[in-house]
């Protein structure tokens, strides 16, 4: 799998509009950790929640700024910090599995009902746990730059397995450069953040490259090819037509596989949640919504 580098993403964002971040707040987890949330409320009280998980070697806010404004216009919108990403939950190891636990546990403790779970490649694998593990706990899910598995070919398996290896071997030095990073990434400007390319160059430095590592070996162990036709709550995929580290075709399966998933395609590359937002928000949107549509008839069925 391989990521942008932070120049190339600043040199990009040149066209990306300055946005004012909604301010955020430690969250402790009682048994969990703590982690860093932003819950932005809809227009009603009673407005659906959507929760935002974010790419991998991003943060929440990273990831998912350019759309939370429109979002919120509809929906309650929760994002957070997943596990040894900026300032995320620190643990012992990094798994998949207890990510999508961390979800299920921060959907109690702000009593979500029935919330949508939404996420952007490494958050989509997540997502797609979240139901795996937490069946009967979320409304609906949207999947965006997705897929059931990364070990597809030679290179591929011997990058991830390399990759597991060696995190496994180095675990203890990950969790402290992670930690001394988190840490250093709690003050100055990734808390006031005073322009669009100041605050991304914080973010984009709280998540240490030890933990992005971990992560990535991580993903390489998610399979979800056997079960992804058992889902039976709403679902969206979000294609990125344009994507070179996921390909079109892999996530269209996946849609097909899923039983009444609808698609929706935003012409966009893999990093084009906000490099090209103007292409993927409107998809994303549009996803959303109709996962939401979905979710109330059966809410309002299930109460007859």
């Amino acid at each position: 799998m391989s990521l942008p580098t932070l120049p190339t993403l600043l040199r990009e964002m040149v066209d990306v509009p300055e946005v004012v971040v909604p301010k955020g707040r430690w969250l402790d987890v009682p048994g969990r950790g703590r982690t860093w949330l932003t819950d932005v409320p809809g227009p009603t009280p009673d407005a659906p929640a959507v929760i935002l998980l974010h790419a991998v070697g991003c943060t929440g806010m990273l990831t998912w700024f350019p759309v939370v404004e429109q979002l919120s216009a509809r929906y309650r919108v929760v994002i957070f910090d997943q596990r040894w990403h900026g300032r995320g939950i620190m643990s012992e190891h990094f798994s998949i599995r207890e990510c999508a636990d961390d979800v299920a546990a921060i959907a109690n403790l702000l009593d979500l009902d029935w919330p949508i779970v939404a996420g952007y490649s490494m958050g989509s694998i997540i997502a797609q746990r979240c139901w795996r593990q937490h069946p009967k706990r979320f409304g609906g899910i949207v999947l965006a730059a997705t897929t059931d598995h990364f070990r597809t070919t030679g290179s591929e398996r011997f990058f991830h397995q390399t990759m597991e290896l060696g995190m496994g071997a180095l675990r203890t030095l990950s969790r402290s450069k992670a930690v001394s990073t988190a840490a250093r990434a709690t003050t100055g400007v990734l808390l006031d953040p005073t322009d669009t390319h100041q605050w991304a160059l914080a973010e984009w430095r709280s998540t240490s490259s030890w933990a992005v590592a971990q992560a990535v070996a991580s993903l390489g162990r998610h399979h979800s090819t056997p079960w992804l036709a058992q889902i039976d709550i709403p679902t969206a995929v979000v294609v990125t037509t344009k994507d070179k580290v996921l390909s079109p075709e892999r996530q269209r399966l996946i849609a097909a596989t899923i039983p009444g998933a609808t698609v929706h395609e935003a012409a966009c590359g893999h990093a084009g949640c906000v490099l090209d937002s103007k292409a993927f928000v409107p998809a994303f949107l549009e996803a959303v919504d109709t996962t939401a549509g979905r979710r109330a008839s059966r809410l309002a069925t299930s109460k007859l």
